[in-house]
């Protein structure tokens, strides 16, 4: 259940949970990792978030599903991290941001490769230089979507015409 809140966002409402009646009594070492994990992703930091990854490593990675579901969370935590630096730039050093987040290069690029990829954010990688390039999310024409609506419409128009030609060829 803390896990859950911790995913769907209401990381604060798992100190409350623990800290009722009925949480102490359920109170452990797994409990207390769960809190760890939660009290990181509140306050947004990879670095705590892989602290209490280290000092809870035996509760934590001995259930698949649990692990499995720990590891998304810091995928979408360091997705959050990125796009919250990357923000106010339109060009930015990769080797910058991945100072900034205290992670390896090649894991960062990695990951803004992706994110671009996923349509997270419009932008080039430039492996060159090795600064990501930030470009504007393009604006949808309305016109574009009349014109396939309109294309469409017609293809539906052209297949009635043909069925009713092959009609009158048979008949």
């Amino acid at each position: 259940m803390l896990l859950c809140k911790i995913m769907s966002g209401n990381a604060e409402d798992v100190a409350s949970i623990v800290n009722t009646k009925a949480g102490l009594k359920y109170s452990n070492s797994g409990v207390d990792a769960m809190t760890a994990i939660a009290e990181a992703y509140k306050n947004r930091s990879l670095k705590e978030f892989q602290a209490a990854l280290h000092k809870y490593a035996e509760d934590l990675t001995q259930d698949i599903i649990v692990h499995n579901h720990l590891q998304s969370l810091y995928d979408k935590m360091l997705e959050q991290n990125i796009c919250r630096l990357i923000e106010p730039y339109s060009t930015v050093e990769i080797a910058y941001i991945a100072k900034l987040i205290d992670l390896p290069i090649q894991v960062v690029e990695s990951k803004m490769s992706q994110m671009i990829l996923d349509k997270v954010f419009c932008g080039t990688l430039d492996q060159g230089s090795g600064a990501l390039i930030i470009y504007e999310d393009p604006e949808i024409d309305e016109a574009y979507n009349f014109a396939i609506e309109t294309f469409q419409t017609l293809g539906n128009v052209v297949n009635s015409l043909m069925k009713r030609s092959q009609k009158i060829q048979v008949g």
